[in-house]
């Protein structure tokens, strides 16, 4: 009798109520271009009203005849089961125990090429890639075989599929109702370069072959670095997507043409992390483009190579990116308000008095996030300890990122599904104490971050240095042993973090009770005399040009 097995999702609740789909954020550092030879990739997923808590799927072998359950999102979708693999690797969050990591970002696309009878989403197509998959090229196999055989349901997609040693970007969109499978193209970043990309298709012209490999099913390059589907460009032709030459057929053209609120919401994320890494003179030559003149640039490179190497502490840095020094930063003009935040309420658009139309920038750092991660890969240690998830629940820049090892068998608490529902406040939810804190900074921004930045320095800094000693210590273990010592590293790290945020929450309504500030050190109130912090000086300005004379001093 076959057996059915419900597939336990690497975050079962995410994406639940979400406003929007089109919100989220990846970057991705090749070996070559990271300081210590990481493989590094992230992920912001934004969207307000979920909170996206971190699973796990235990590893297993599987008896021929075994079933899995597929169901979509939302109480009223239906079930399909697949059959199971004969064995599956371990995943928790979104990387496996091999170090294969997978994270996207949703950009739409054309409407017609959802076909809503296909059986996997995007989610459920990363979490089972995961879970069948050593490396990130046999993951990109196992997300084309999937799609043929079951359908695929969601809409326009960009995934990282990195592992230990690889980077790579796949673009994928359904071909419409009535048709299974998917069109789709992968890349692999080179190794001593960085991407990104948020909500927007990046891939243009590819690498082509004449046949594609009878074995694997789809298309693949003489020097391994192009994948793709074999009809994306007939089938292009076949909709009227497309009738030029194969040579100059791009995949972000056929299937999600430009729009300004493409540049300016999604692309402009990109060239912001660009430009922390690049000569800023040649970025902000795409300028222009940024603000809607394609004329003389029309899209940015689809990576470049970094002036210097990136640290994976860089990059969970560049997560809380509000495009802070560029001509698009957030914190720097009247809309920024009395405490220069960079925090924007909804909606992304909006209206004057006299009817002009208007929106608010879209930064790579938000509070609609629900959840935040950096992936990092390291091939020269232990698959269980060179794989780490830097994680929390809620916006990065809110966040001190806990480091969650891939060699776990436990999620810590915290971050556990049950432990953070969306309608209930708890002290023991990661997701309530890090919005308790934001929601706190949020109006009084300039005044209150700093006491912010200072709990998560102190955190991530002790995070960073006790990993020589993680490392020594673990040199020593067996298989079983080390799996105990990260997961009890892993919940260590947690249950400090929910400490130092229960202290940081505590500290931060006594300093600024009343909208002043008390004197304190090392995240303590100290004896001394008050002060009132100052209005930001565009926002002065600002009251004066509208009010005249009326607060002027006599």
């Amino acid at each position: 009798m076959k057996r059915l097995l419900t597939l336990a999702l690497a975050a079962a609740c995410l994406f639940s109520g979400m406003e929007t789909a089109d919100a989220c954020t990846n970057l991705i550092v090749g070996k070559k271009a990271s300081v210590d030879g990481s493989v590094i990739c992230t992920y912001n997923c934004d969207g307000f009203g979920f909170a996206s808590s971190l699973g796990y799927s235990a590893p297993g072998k599987h008896a021929p005849g075994e079933m899995i359950a597929i169901r979509g999102w939302g109480p009223n979708s239906g079930v399909h089961y697949i059959p199971q693999v004969e064995y599956t690797y371990a995943v928790a969050g979104l990387m496996n125990e091999k170090q294969v990591s997978i994270v996207e970002t949703t950009w739409g696309g054309r409407d017609e090429l959802r076909n809503k009878e296909g059986w996997l989403g995007y989610f459920t197509l990363m979490d089972l890639a995961l879970q069948r998959s050593a490396s990130a090229r046999e993951a990109i196999a196992v997300m084309h075989r999937l799609v043929q055989e079951f359908g695929y349901n969601d809409t326009g997609e960009s995934f990282a599929v990195c592992d230990k040693d690889e980077a790579w970007i796949m673009e994928l969109i359904g071909k419409g109702e009535g048709r299974k499978g998917a069109v789709w193209v992968a890349r692999r970043v080179p190794d001593d370069c960085i991407s990104a990309y948020a909500n927007s298709s990046r891939i243009q012209q590819f690498p082509q072959v004449k046949k594609a490999d009878k074995k694997l099913g789809f298309c693949v390059t003489g020097d391994g670095s192009c994948m793709y589907s074999a009809d994306v460009i007939s089938f292009a032709r076949e909709m009227g997507y497309f009738d030029g030459a194969d040579a100059d057929f791009s995949f972000r053209e056929a299937y999600q043409p430009m729009s300004f609120s493409k540049i300016r919401a999604c692309e402009a994320r990109v060239w912001s992390f660009f430009r922390h890494h690049y000569n800023k003179e040649v970025m902000d030559s795409y300028l222009p483009f940024i603000n809607g003149d394609m004329t003389e640039k029309d899209y940015l490179p689809l990576w470049i190579k970094p002036d210097a190497p990136v640290s994976y502490r860089d990059i969970q840095n560049d997560m809380r990116d509000h495009y802070e020094g560029t001509a698009l930063d957030m914190t720097a003009d009247v809309s920024a308000g009395p405490w220069a935040s960079p925090y924007r309420n909804q909606p992304v658009n909006f209206e004057a008095s006299d009817s002009t139309r208007m929106f608010r920038e879209r930064p790579i750092g938000c509070q609609q996030s629900g959840m935040t991660m950096v992936c990092r890969m390291r091939s020269w240690l232990p698959d269980a300890l060179g794989g780490i998830t830097y994680f929390n629940l809620d916006d990065a820049t809110m966040v001190a990122y806990v480091p969650v090892y891939c060699g776990i068998n436990r999620i810590p608490d915290p971050f556990r599904r049950e432990n953070n529902s969306i309608t209930e406040f708890s002290f023991d939810s990661a997701f309530w104490m890090c919005n308790w804190v934001a929601n706190m900074v949020y109006p009084r921004w300039s005044a209150l971050y700093p006491d912010l930045k200072e709990a998560q320095q102190e955190l991530e800094d002790f995070y960073e240095a006790d990993q020589a000693q993680v490392e020594e210590h673990a040199a020593k273990l067996t298989a079983g042993e080390l799996t105990d010592f990260l997961t009890a590293k892993t919940i260590g790290y947690t249950n400090q973090m929910m400490k130092r945020w229960d202290k940081l929450a505590k500290l931060l309504i006594v300093k600024h009770n009343d909208q002043i500030m008390r004197p304190s050190k090392d995240g303590e109130i100290v004896p001394g005399r008050h002060t009132s912090p100052a209005y930001s000086p565009a926002f002065i300005d600002a009251v004066k040009a509208a009010t005249g004379e009326r607060y002027v001093r006599k």
